[in-house]
């Protein structure tokens, strides 16, 4: 049986989740993190992606990307792959560290995707690995919450932050109280949803 199409169009928004083979970790140490984060950066400018968010958990991560150019299934196969290699490598393993094929769901730019940025960085939080988001170093939350220095190369946050305020250090405030609205209401983004193809979100096949 044939694998279904992955659904691609210039300036298509996804969020994009991929797990550990078995449910395994896919990240052993800090280091591994940074390994992925660096071929993020990699895949992100060979294949001219934005990053709006993530958080990297221990079996899983969380993307919301954005390609002007319809590749994202080139981007997720030099991504995953090439993280493959080097986390076998770096563990003297072998065989595959993800489950399959990702998982990307097509999202409209609207205030939706906003509330997926929230759900995104507060994964960390609902786990109970942290009280705070911003005690997770592993999300792009303290990058677009704070000015901490030169801000990552593999993430973009003019978008989310323009929702906001023109003034980013307002921009920047109204940011923290939307996401900490996000931890009291514990909202689920995709409760109200259809599955009609007239949704704003589109299942894609896995």
């Amino acid at each position: 049986m044939s694998r279904p199409l992955r659904v691609e169009y210039p300036g298509a928004v996804y969020h994009v989740t991929s797990r550990g083979n078995g449910r395994a970790a896919i990240y052993l140490s800090d280091a591994d993190r940074w390994k992925f984060l660096g071929i993020l950066a990699d895949t992100m400018q060979k294949y001219n992606w934005l990053c709006h968010a993530y958080c990297l958990l221990d079996n899983h991560y969380h993307l919301i990307i954005e390609t002007p150019d319809p590749n994202v299934s080139l981007g997720m196969r030099q991504l995953n792959g090439v993280y493959t290699q080097a986390f076998n490598v770096a563990h003297q393993k072998v065989g595959q560290v993800f489950q399959g094929r990702y998982k990307a769901i097509l999202v409209e730019k609207n205030s939706h995707l906003l509330e997926l940025c929230r759900y995104v960085v507060l994964n960390p939080v609902r786990a109970g690995m942290v009280s705070q988001p911003r005690e997770w170093k592993w999300s792009s939350y303290a990058s677009t919450a704070y000015k901490a220095g030169k801000q990552p190369e593999y993430l973009s946050t003019d978008w989310i932050l323009g929702q906001f305020s023109e003034k980013i250090t307002t921009a920047r405030q109204r940011y923290r109280s939307f996401v900490a609205d996000g931890m009291v209401k514990h909202d689920q983004p995709w409760k109200n949803l259809k599955g009609s193809k007239a949704d704003l979100i589109h299942f894609l096949g896995q």
